[in-house]
């Protein structure tokens, strides 16, 4: 479905003239800051924190609430400080994530240092596609770079911005700038089979932790809270047999970061039922709760209700 279709089944990703105007007068305005160093980058982070932290106050009640429902065990000040570093962690982010569009291959190498790539591409030799499971966690926008160090073509899976095409076509540029392909979540399932069917070596990237609808058959308890997931990464395993990597991002200083692909199953169809997403979840949970302030903690990943016909997996 291309994005007209959308438009056209959805009014969601529907835009005015006035608001594609503005939309894309904001993405050219973004790409103009991505040409600023580093240096002055990070003062306009320290800046953009006051005002997003102090006077528009950003999310807070959503970001205060998921802190205190996952670490029950803090107190208010230590809640009070993970989010504050929170703050200042998202603010960076929001601009080494624009920072993409016009880094050099040479200055990210130096900030982004990647491990475990040489085992995907043991899997690659041997003629198996594979499949890595990240989440919204440090920096997950520079994961770009990694198809240069892979050998597999890789499968970036992303949900499609709603009402705004510049800033998907802006976003879907700078993920695809070293030679990854994006693919919308809804053609998840078909852009892999049709890849199967060509024999066409992927790495099918996702963040497994983005909130499905509340009906998913899927629920377990993640960071203190019954949550669902979507079940398409296990079932997509399990069929094709594609080893399942976990990808760990980690904060090495500010701006610099490391990428660690760690194999969770070498064989998927050996496996029991929901024996991969659990074993996604606890090591999510356990990265989480090592560095809990690079958290997308302003994502209302809570906000459904289990149904009572579902059971809780564990």
């Amino acid at each position: 479905m291309a994005r007209k279709e959308l438009e056209e089944h959805d009014k969601r990703f529907h835009e005015n003239l006035l608001k594609r105007i503005l939309n894309k007068t904001l993405v050219s305005f973004l790409i103009t800051l991505s040409w600023l160093p580093f240096r002055v980058l990070y003062l306009m982070s320290d800046f953009m924190y006051l005002i997003v932290r102090y006077v528009i106050k950003y999310r807070y009640k959503v970001i205060t609430e998921n802190l205190k429902n996952s670490f029950p065990e803090k107190t208010e000040n230590e809640i009070a400080q993970i989010r504050t570093r929170f703050y200042r962690h998202f603010c960076d982010l929001f601009l080494e994530s624009i920072k993409i569009y016009s880094i050099s291959d040479k200055a990210i190498a130096k900030r982004l240092k990647i491990k475990g790539e040489n085992r995907a591409n043991e899997f690659f030799d041997q003629g198996r596609s594979v499949i890595a499971l990240a989440m919204h966690h440090n920096n997950w926008e520079w994961t770009s770079f990694v198809q240069s160090k892979l050998k597999h073509h890789i499968l970036t899976i992303y949900n499609p911005i709603r009402g705004n095409e510049a800033m998907e076509k802006f976003l879907t540029h700078n993920r695809e700038k070293w030679g990854s392909e994006c693919v919308p979540l809804y053609r998840t399932a078909r852009t892999v089979i049709e890849r199967n069917v060509k024999k066409q070596l992927t790495g099918l990237w996702l963040a497994a932790d983005q909130t499905p609808q509340a009906n998913s058959k899927f629920w377990t308890i993640f960071l203190n809270q019954e949550t669902p997931f979507y079940q398409g990464p296990e079932k997509i395993a399990i069929s094709t047999n594609q080893p399942v990597f976990f990808q760990h991002n980690k904060k090495i200083s500010r701006g610099h970061y490391e990428i660690e692909y760690i194999l969770l199953f070498e064989n998927p169809k050996e496996v029991e039922p929901s024996e991969i997403l659990l074993a996604y979840v606890r090591k999510a949970e356990e990265v989480i709760r090592q560095e809990p302030e690079y958290y997308l903690w302003s994502h209302r990943r809570w906000k459904h209700k289990r149904p009572e016909d579902i059971e809780l997996t564990v």
